[in-house]
């Protein structure tokens, strides 16, 4: 009887105990990839990052810790309220660990919000918006991929350098356009340029004629396109119509990547110069990942894609370092681990969330000049990290020591 006793307390006292180092959650880790997959941006990321952090999965192997990684996906329709609530059960009832991708900064925004409260990690690799890391960030945020002063100081820098000192801004209204329309003026204004003008429009429009007009008649040197996914395809379509390049003015798509050069085609897309921080024919790292994306799903990746591939590769690195899930021991190994994968070689994580790597600025080829399908790019010039990101003490993030 005395034995029994002594058996019973200890397996009391061994119940009452934290899980030790080594221990996952429930038995396996959940990762939720929340974006647009029927929208604007369902080129952008969608389903494509779904299969993209599928690939990373089991690329590591199926396991983290001896446990079952699982892939959970869901749309978010862009909408920050429908993503808060998919968010808010994924923590709450099914035992979600991470959400990531988080397409649309007002979506990212609201779920990182979530996220810092439910104390969970999210790695954004679809959102552009500064705020992430700035006055929004959380020590359990990781903004990953790119952001709008990347794309400002990349595709703004070079058109400034070129004598594009006259800008004329069609923004769309949201968080995202705002942050990338203002990250370029400042740049442009800075470096002794003007900014004439702006108009905004709702996401998701299909009419750009009398925004592309407004612009038009500014006589700005270039017409910033602060925008993304289908929005950008169908402003430079419809500018086309107009006859705006053909007129001398230059169109600066801010945010424009391989997805929308595809489905806009070259003969569209020509002389369009972007940013990106992945490009599928870069080296033989990049093209062994893209060669691997295309036999899935019959398409070249783009950085979103990329980056959602590296976050998720990144995040069970941590576990697997830190031996166990629980989120503080995480986010310690994701600011302290470099970060060389496929996407990137050298990343590293800074105390704001940012993980800052080198970018690359690129020219859309003419027609003539492809060689081969998706060979849509020239290479221009690589952007280093330090240039391209925000130091972390400048960013205005409340958890950076001053």
């Amino acid at each position: 009887m005395k034995a029994f006793y002594l058996v019973s307390a200890a397996l009391i006292a061994a119940s009452a105990m934290p899980a030790a180092a080594g221990e996952i959650s429930d038995g396996k880790v959940k990762i939720g990839i929340l974006n647009d997959q029927s929208g604007v941006y369902a080129d952008f990321g969608g389903k494509w990052s779904v299969e993209a952090a599928k690939m990373a999965v089991e690329d590591f192997g199926g396991k983290v810790q001896g446990a079952p990684i699982e892939i959970v996906s869901a749309d978010h329709q862009n909408k920050p309220d429908i993503a808060s609530n998919i968010a808010r059960q994924w923590y709450d009832t099914e035992q979600v660990d991470a959400i990531m991708e988080l397409t649309t900064s007002s979506v990212a925004l609201a779920v990182q919000g979530l996220s810092k409260e439910k104390k969970k990690i999210d790695i954004v690799t679809g959102a552009a918006s500064t705020d992430l890391t700035g006055k929004q960030c959380s020590p359990y945020g990781f903004h990953w991929a790119y952001d709008t002063h990347s794309q400002a100081v990349g595709t703004g820098g070079e058109l400034v350098k070129q004598g594009g000192d006259s800008w004329y801004f069609i923004t769309v209204d949201y968080a995202f356009g705002y942050s990338l329309k203002d990250q370029t003026a400042k740049l442009v204004e800075a470096s002794g340029g003007k900014v004439l003008g702006e108009v905004r429009y709702p996401l998701g429009s299909t009419d750009y004629s009398s925004f592309l007009l407004q612009a038009q008649s500014s006589g700005a040197k270039i017409i910033g396109l602060a925008n993304a996914g289908l929005d950008t395809s169908n402003s430079i379509k419809q500018a086309a119509e107009f006859g705006i390049v053909a007129g001398g003015q230059r169109l600066a798509a801010l945010l424009f990547t391989l997805a929308e050069v595809h489905g806009l085609g070259l003969q569209a897309a020509q002389g369009v110069v972007l940013t990106e921080g992945y490009y599928w024919d870069r080296d033989d790292k990049s093209r062994d990942f893209a060669d691997r994306f295309f036999k899935r799903t019959d398409r070249m990746p783009n950085m979103i894609q990329a980056g959602t591939y590296s976050a998720v590769t990144q995040y069970l690195k941590a576990i697997d370092k830190a031996g166990t899930d629980e989120t503080e021991a995480v986010a310690k190994q994701l600011h302290e681990m470099p970060v060389n994968d496929v996407f990137t070689a050298n990343g590293k994580v800074q105390a704001d969330g940012s993980m800052v790597h080198d970018m690359y600025l690129y020219q859309v080829k003419k027609p003539e000049e492809s060689k081969k399908d998706w060979d849509y790019y020239t290479y221009l010039a690589t952007i280093p990290g330090d240039k391209a990101f925000m130091k972390a003490e400048d960013s205005g993030c409340p958890l950076v020591a001053k």
